[in-house]
């Protein structure tokens, strides 16, 4: 048995959200706990799973209120390195008025793209069902050998390895740099979460369908979600193609984190019913419930401190 259900390697930082203006007319920026990995890792631990992150914070009022924090909702945090030298990285994340979002990153260098591979403990990589990454831990050479070093070892142990290329333009010095990362992704993962903006720009084809289909053709990736924000999500698996409505509403804030949520719900799915025992029902209620818990963390700031947990979930599907 393995100690963990999933462990995470990346990214975790202060979202600068905008939250009113000041008398002045100034934004009133609040700084909320966030990071891709550990927003999957928080939802994950609402719905009861053991969770643990590997990564770096500053030695800092944010990288201490980081650890608090995880600590707090539950995830591991035996190999988080607090780093006496780096800041910890920053994202001011800017707000349109349909929800979706623009970020600035602070990070030239920030604490989690400083992690070696000496610092990554392979113990807790060995010992979970489930290793998750994404491409930020892979924008420099450093903390992308700590990644792929991580991988393997998972996979070496008998991991499922997840994968979510989490595409942020602006920390790579070049698009090809990320797709090639991205491909290292997608070759590597046996559960994908890609975005509709993000299967465009990878295989360059508009349609959708069209698009995973020339993924999983040249990868052989054996599940497949596509968040497509408000036209809800699919999921790809064997022979079957999934669509699943969104949850719309009128409370929505801010979108930051809803594929973090949707993402944790459908690896709780993995861990519940097995990779090689879905079937229709199965991946529609999956969908379903992965679709409800990120609209209910678009009506709330910020994503890591304030998952729904399951009754909540079930309870919005019921009166929607």
């Amino acid at each position: 048995m393995k100690k963990y259900d999933v462990v995470t390697l990346g990214e975790l930082l202060i979202d600068f959200t905008e939250n009113g203006t000041s008398g002045q007319g100034n934004p009133i920026y609040e700084a909320n706990p966030g990071g891709a990995p550990c927003n999957v890792l928080a939802m994950l631990t609402k719905l009861g799973r053991k969770t643990a992150f590997i990564g770096k914070v500053g030695k800092d009022i944010f990288g201490n209120r980081l650890k608090a924090t995880l600590d707090d909702v539950g995830i591991d945090t035996s190999n988080l390195v607090m780093d006496e030298d780096v800041r910890t990285t920053l994202a001011f994340v800017e707000t349109f008025a349909d929800g979706d979002r623009d970020f600035s990153f602070y990070r030239n260098p920030g604490a989690d793209m400083m992690l070696s591979e000496a610092e990554v403990d392979m113990t807790l990589v060995k010992d979970t069902k489930i290793f998750h990454f994404g491409t930020l831990s892979m924008t420099h050479e450093g903390v992308r050998l700590a990644t792929k070093k991580a991988v393997e070892a998972a996979k070496e142990a008998g991991a499922l390895i997840s994968f979510d290329p989490n595409l942020r333009e602006p920390l790579w010095k070049s698009l090809d740099d990320a797709k090639e990362q991205a491909a290292y992704g997608f070759s590597q993962c046996d559960v994908l979460k890609i975005s509709d903006n993000e299967i465009r720009w990878f295989t360059g084809e508009e349609d959708y369908d069209a698009g995973i289909c020339k993924l999983r053709e040249q990868y052989d990736i054996p599940l497949v979600l596509l968040s497509m924000g408000k036209d809800g999500s699919r999921a790809y698996y064997k022979d079957l193609r999934v669509e699943v409505k969104p949850f719309l509403q009128e409370k929505t804030i801010e979108t930051t984190g809803a594929g973090d949520t949707f993402g944790g719900c459908c690896l709780h799915y993995v861990l519940q019913f097995g990779l090689h025992n879905f079937d229709e029902e199965k991946l529609t209620e999956m969908l379903t419930f992965a679709n409800a818990a990120a609209s209910i963390i678009t009506t709330r700031k910020g994503a890591l401190r304030v998952m729904p947990d399951e009754r909540e979930v079930r309870e919005f599907i019921e009166q929607r």
